[in-house]
């Protein structure tokens, strides 16, 4: 643990809260891309499977039920209590592609081969594109409201943070690497350089996001 894996864990758990508030706040999910959601449900499902198998700290197992439990209680709101603020037509991203390469990646380029090694690279492989959804309907919307707006930073930035983890933990802990985690992690932030820009240049400055004409 180094202060910037916490940072990015609480900027992690922080974009989850923001999510949750802005949902129960309003009573709508108008803007939300359900598919993206289900996505890190998946995610969660397929990572946090050794959490009844092995402990590492109790820091890690709250971490890891939060997770759980959030992905959950998202997927329910927006697909019982929430579902008439839904607009299926504008999340319309084919998710079976970034499942299907996700699958393909985890099998031909697993951590190890086991059963759960290679759910936990699919899952790793799956969090760098589980946010496209979310983009694509902001894209098809060319824009969205700032609540929504600071979601999707603090879950981008979180995993900017554990790239300087890595790079952190690669002079601190004799040349540590994780090739897996690392390309994901630089591809899934990369997704959000578009994002980024507008972030800064127009959220920050009291702007509403909106993506340039």
């Amino acid at each position: 643990m180094n202060i910037f894996r916490l940072a990015g864990d609480l900027l992690h758990l922080g974009s989850i809260l923001i999510l949750i508030a802005r949902l129960q706040q309003t009573k709508s999910c108008a803007g939300i891309s359900f598919k993206t959601q289900v996505l890190y449900l998946v995610v969660f499902a397929t990572r946090y499977l050794d959490l009844v198998l092995s402990f590492v700290s109790v820091y890690n197992t709250l971490m890891k039920v939060f997770f759980l439990a959030s992905a959950g209680y998202i997927v329910y709101l927006m697909y019982s209590p929430l579902k008439a603020s839904y607009d299926k037509a504008l999340d319309s991203f084919r998710i079976e592609f970034v499942l299907g390469g996700a699958a393909l990646f985890a099998v031909a380029f697993p951590h190890k081969y086991t059963v759960l090694e290679v759910l936990w690279s699919f899952s790793i492989y799956l969090e760098a594109v589980a946010i496209m959804p979310q983009l694509f309907q902001m894209t098809r919307t060319g824009e969205a409201d700032n609540i929504t707006s600071h979601y999707v930073f603090a879950l981008g930035g979180y995993r900017a943070l554990y790239i300087v983890n890595w790079i952190y933990r690669y002079y601190t802990e004799d040349g540590y690497t994780d090739y897996i985690a690392w390309v994901a992690g630089v591809v899934q932030t990369a997704l959000y350089s578009d994002f980024f820009y507008i972030y800064f240049t127009r959220v920050l400055k009291g702007k509403t996001f909106k993506l340039p004409v």
